[in-house]
């Protein structure tokens, strides 16, 4: 069921994109005179799954959910339509129009895009808020991943700045590291301040689909969900909070989960596959009936709860005048991001094979429970990467089209069919190329990362 409900949340946002992407090509087109011969959800190679044609439009949905088009007359395209551009232009073709007209016919998908993704971000403010975690708030210091502990970060550790300047937000840490290519972490360990170097190779790692968690906030071990088939099914329940834990006449008290989890690894590692547990129940000491199994990881199969239970986060409200600017601020600040990420892509700073995710990395964005603000966050999130890569200036994009419109502009002259036939085709390759590199990848990371459990103890 929770795959079904990603996959839901991955057509209906991407379906959303695709059909106002082209409806930016088609209002522009028949409000130009321009006729536009199809208007396609999806691709529809051979067949599609259905079609109907009002005036001269064919409207249809494809059966090949990669995307969408709309096919205008007279222009060199995707369908490669020789015999047409082979006749003399008919009055209504998109060729026969003015320049200026065709770069705005050709603009009208990605301004929809930035439109779109401008105005969620900015309705998602408005109705929701911003929620984020103070930095202050994190009173305990971090709890850090194996990466990080190999970076000189320790669990407790409390972050005080980056690159000199002071963390407000705890969530941005990662994205100021990677962004803003910060070369230094200050930090509080045991009342004292030290500087932790972060090196070129380690901000391509963090950059990287292969880094999960880098550092979270440290909290207590609370139980919030016991699966049904665990084995401790029983002792423990929702609720828990674990504060102890004896082994024979090891007697270990718990604080934080981090201290729980590089425990039972030691465990694992001695061959130790059970323990004794003591928790908080209801405000009172228990101790479960029976010792708790340890699987070969050392886990005792159970979720811990959020550290939203046990930290406070502050939520910033917006009235409709403030979240509407706040969006576009928030959405140019995103796009901001993803230039510097390819420019850092193109200097060799970030590697593109540990980066780039097809469909599977689109959908893991999405949560297994529909959550609407989740959701509308997402698809502005989308709609921005769209946009910004639909401007490229890559043929068969629309970017394409635009860098030979802009130079039939300044020359006087389009360039000849052959050469767009000829650059649509190499076009073709590389995005072709793209999704079939970027799916690719996707597919070695589950298959990479299949064959049984992977242990860290």
């Amino acid at each position: 069921m929770e795959y079904l409900i990603i996959a839901a949340q991955l057509i209906l946002s991407l379906s959303i994109l695709v059909v106002l992407h082209e409806w930016g090509h088609f209002f522009p087109a028949r409000l130009f005179g321009t006729r536009v011969e199809k208007f396609y959800l999806f691709f529809d190679p051979w067949f599609s799954l259905f079609k109907k044609k009002i005036g001269d439009t064919e409207y249809g949905i494809g059966w090949l959910p990669l995307g969408g088009y709309v096919k205008i007359s007279g222009m060199m395209d995707e369908s490669f339509d020789k015999e047409q551009l082979a006749e003399e232009p008919k009055p209504w073709e998109f060729r026969s129009k003015p320049a200026w007209q065709r770069l705005i016919i050709m603009l009208g998908g990605v301004t929809v895009n930035f439109i779109l993704g401008f105005l969620l971000f900015g309705m998602v403010l408005f109705i929701w808020g911003e929620k984020y975690l103070p930095n202050a708030n994190v009173k305990d210091g971090i709890h850090v991943s194996s990466f990080a502990k190999e970076m000189g970060l320790q669990h407790g550790d409390k972050i005080i700045s980056v690159a000199g300047q002071p963390l407000d937000n705890f969530r941005t840490l990662r994205a100021e590291l990677i962004f803003d290519q910060a070369r230094t972490i200050q930090v509080e360990r045991n009342g004292k301040k030290i500087d932790i170097p972060v090196t070129r190779e380690q901000t391509q790692k963090l950059a990287s689909n292969k880094i999960g968690a880098f550092v979270v906030p440290r909290v207590p071990f609370k139980v919030a969900k016991v699966p049904e088939d665990n084995v401790n099914s029983g002792l423990i329940k929702p609720g828990d909070q674990v504060t102890k834990v004896i082994h024979g006449k090891d007697t270990t008290d718990i604080r934080f989960f981090d201290e729980f989890q590089d425990l039972t690894k030691q465990y694992c590692k001695r061959n130790i596959s059970e323990i004794t547990i003591h928790v908080i129940r209801d405000g009172q000491a228990w101790v479960p009936e029976r010792p708790i199994q340890l699987d070969t990881c050392g886990r005792i199969g159970v979720f811990a709860t959020s550290d939203e239970e046990f930290l406070e986060y502050k939520t910033q409200e917006y009235t409709l005048a403030q979240a509407l600017p706040a969006g576009v601020k928030k959405g140019w600040n995103f796009l901001a991001d993803n230039v510097k990420g390819f420019a850092l892509m193109f200097k060799g700073d970030i590697k593109a094979s540990d980066s780039l995710g097809g469909f599977g990395t689109i959908a893991s964005l999405f949560p297994e429970k529909w959550e609407w603000q989740r959701f509308w966050y997402i698809t502005a999130v989308l709609s921005l990467i769209l946009a910004f890569m639909n401007i490229l200036p890559i043929p068969l994009l629309d970017g394409g089209h635009v860098m030979f419109l802009l130079y039939e502009m300044v020359v006087g002259r389009p360039p000849s069919d052959k050469f767009l036939e000829y650059s649509q085709m190499v076009g073709l390759v590389l995005v072709f190329g793209l999704l079939i590199y970027a799916n690719g990848m996707d597919v070695w990371r589950a298959w990479s990362g299949s064959g049984g459990p992977v242990c860290t103890c």
